[in-house]
């Protein structure tokens, strides 16, 4: 289970909790980026008490696709299964990791913990922000010709063997276009996507890492992705 982090002292500790007591058989691997208030010296004292707690300290703030990246390539060297992703600002309940971990088991390569699939939701959310993840996910599944219904997501279980196939270190993409990126690539390659429905909670303690530069990000992106996707097959 990778948990990427910067700056999430608060919620660090209340995300460990609370996976415990939902998966309490989980290996989990901190991946910190140099946070200023002291979020990776937390992760190493949690890691002294649990055996299960690993922490990789990067050198300074790298992006979220990095530090995943980071994880998988540790996760696959050291022989796991399933590899999961989940947020450190307690906005993924861990209590669905049950359910999402016996999909992947049944068969999945990709199990998307979803907002917007028929019994997803999001909570505390303004609506220009539902507007803004609704309409992203809108564009993604049009120009990339997805049916994924959110492929922004973050909260997710690959088959570690899936992660081999996708070529992932060449992944460039950072923030939810890292997200989309992965996804697309999963479901281009043929393999199993599978949504499971997640109520979505706006975090309680620390701020957004979403600014404008990621959203640009994603929009540019997915748009080259999409036009190269359509003049492919004609060249």
């Amino acid at each position: 289970m990778i948990v990427p982090t910067y700056n999430e002292i608060e919620s660090l500790p209340v995300l460990m909790r609370r996976l415990r007591t939902a998966v309490p058989g989980a290996d989990v691997l901190v991946v910190d980026d140099a946070s200023p208030d002291g979020t990776g010296a937390l992760a190493d004292a949690l890691a002294a008490d649990d055996p299960a707690i690993a922490v990789l300290h990067r050198d300074a703030k790298d992006g979220l696709g990095r530090a995943y990246l980071a994880g998988f390539a540790l996760a696959r060297e050291r022989g796991y299964g399933f590899v999961v992703q989940i947020d450190a600002d307690g906005s993924h309940d861990p209590a669905e990791l049950v359910p999402m971990l016996e999909l992947a088991r049944g068969g999945a390569d990709l199990v998307i913990g979803s907002r917007w699939v028929h019994g997803g939701a999001v909570l505390n959310w303004p609506w220009l922000r539902q507007a803004i993840s609704r309409g992203g996910n809108a564009y993604a599944r049009l120009a990339l010709r997805s049916r994924i219904r959110d492929i922004t997501a973050g909260f997710r279980v690959f088959r570690a063997s899936a992660l081999g196939d996708l070529g992932a270190d060449s992944v460039s993409s950072q923030g939810y276009c890292f997200q989309v990126e992965m996804a697309w690539r999963t479901e281009r390659a043929g393999r199993t996507v599978v949504e499971h429905p997640i109520t979505f909670v706006e975090r309680a303690s620390g701020r957004s890492k979403m600014g404008r530069a990621i959203v640009v990000e994603a929009l540019v992106r997915v748009t080259r992705w999409g036009i190269a996707e359509r003049l492919g097959p004609r060249r």
